[in-house]
């Protein structure tokens, strides 16, 4: 039988043991909640740091990212500012946050399209009918030129009718930027006539200069005739805005191996090479044309060149520098929309400058008058005489040809009165080519107005108050 102290003692012994292990439990617990402890304030603090910065880049996502995005829509050549933790590039969140600018790109450049044409077709509908209202007064202003000869109504009626030309050019600008078609169709017209229609719309005609290398008879097919002369106004205008008022535009009209070629040179200040780049980006047409990107207001010549390039296959070029400065604009037609009118059929408007290429004259058929002329004992041979004239009817490949010989004149004694040369060899001007003179003044009434009555018109654009002829055949801008 266990005696009482020893059960106290086996009990105490036991609580011993018991209060040790569950202070050894209570210290591991105690250590382990500590670590615990850290490694949640660890934790704690790194999610802290990641939400932070994910804070930051997003707010820079906001405020830097999002913005030059949304620009870079409408000036491709600005960058985008990368994220502002480049640590964050390859990972899920970087990647995600480069979906949202291409995204939010997308849907910019989308409604600024959808925004662009609603904004075209109201100023198409505007243009219309500006430009139907300026039709009307156009046809009012040319009735009364033709009814009245009075010196200084005409010269008002003139004055009038070129300032309505300039608002019909700017509307006329307008309508073709915002994808309406050109304006009334031409007959087949003289390529100089439809660079002087151009000339003729603008303030300051007065300084272009211009120099007609062209073959007679030189033309444009119906359909080209008015997109080149509102080209040609164009270009022109904006030489005259960027050039000195002392200073003069000179054009000219060449022809080149695949067509025709009508140079500008202005003597203004020229263009940096951004500028350069710009303008031709917007001729060469290659890209759409939004209003928004043309400024405030906007600066449409250069987009209405562009349309009009584009959809009638025309060529033109401003990237290079001219002589004198300025700017070389060149306006290149190729050969499928040219053609040929005969220039003694239907000439050009008479205020148009003449070609400069000489048209070698046919041979005059032999007189056999060999009295009267020298005997040249070499003349079998073919040498070639004294003045050093000669026309061929061979063309070198050992057919006779013939060659002018000089004639003797005979004493003055001897001559006859009656076969005396004339005081002067130039023709009589034919009645038709003085009647073409003066209806370039004013058309319809030309042939039976007096001298008097035509000097009003010296102060009038050349090409803008031309016959009807070179108006209808688009020499002048409607």
């Amino acid at each position: 039988m266990i005696e009482l102290p020893d059960l106290v003692a086996g009990g105490l012994a036991a609580g011993t043991l018991s209060a040790l292990a569950l202070g050894g439990g209570l210290l591991r617990l105690r250590r382990q909640q500590t670590r615990q402890r850290a490694e949640i304030s660890a934790l704690r603090t790194q999610l802290d740091g990641s939400l932070r910065a994910f804070t930051a880049e997003v707010e820079h996502l906001a405020a830097r990212r999002v913005p030059a995005a949304a620009q870079r829509v409408a000036h491709p050549h600005l960058a985008v500012p990368g994220p502002l933790q480049p640590l964050t590039v390859g990972t899920p969140l970087g990647i995600a946050l480069e979906h949202v600018l291409l995204a939010l790109q997308s849907e910019v450049a989308s409604q600024r399209t959808r925004v662009d044409a609603a904004a075209q077709a109201g100023m198409r509908g505007a243009t219309r009918e500006i430009q139907a209202a300026l039709y009307r007064l156009q046809d009012a202003l040319r009735r009364l030129q033709q009814r009245y000869d009075d010196p200084e109504l005409a010269q008002t009626l003139f004055q009038l009718d070129h300032e309505n030309e300039q608002s019909l050019r700017r509307a006329q600008v307008a309508a073709v930027v915002c994808g309406a078609w050109v304006g009334l169709a031409r007959e087949e017209s003289h390529l100089v006539d439809a660079v002087t229609g151009g000339q003729a719309r603008l303030a300051g005609y007065q300084r272009v200069k211009v120099h007609n290398h062209l073959e007679s008879g030189t033309a444009l097919v119906s359909h080209a005739v008015e997109p080149v002369a509102i080209i040609v106004a164009e270009l022109l205008d904006n030489a005259l805005r960027h050039s000195a008022p002392d200073t003069d535009v000179v054009v000219s009209l060449e022809h080149v191996h695949h067509g025709v070629c009508v140079t500008v040179d202005d003597a203004g200040l020229g263009m940096t090479r951004d500028e350069r780049d710009r303008a031709q980006r917007l001729v060469a047409g290659d890209a759409p044309i939004l209003l928004t990107d043309l400024g405030d207001p906007p600066r449409m010549g250069l987009a209405a060149i562009g349309r009009l390039t584009r959809q009638f296959d025309l060529g033109v070029d401003v990237s290079s520098a001219s002589p004198y400065g300025g700017v070389r604009a060149v306006l290149r037609v190729d050969s499928h929309l040219l053609s040929r009118l005969d220039p003694a059929d239907r000439p050009p408007a008479p205020s148009a400058p003449r070609t400069t290429r000489k048209s070698v004259p046919a041979a005059p058929a032999p007189t056999h008058a060999y009295g009267t002329e020298d005997a040249v004992p070499d003349a079998p041979g073919h040498h070639t005489p004294a003045d050093g004239n000669e026309d061929r009817d061979g063309d070198g490949d050992g057919l006779p040809q013939r060659r002018r010989r000089r004639t003797r004149p005979a004493p003055a004694a001897a001559l006859p009165e009656a076969s005396a040369p004339p005081a002067s060899s130039r023709p009589a001007r034919r009645p038709e080519e003085a009647a073409a003179a003066l209806g370039a003044l004013q058309s319809g009434t030309a042939a039976a107005r007096s001298g008097a009555a035509a000097a009003p018109a010296a102060g009038a654009p050349a090409a803008a108050h031309d016959t009807d002829h070179t108006h209808d055949e688009g020499g002048a801008a409607r």
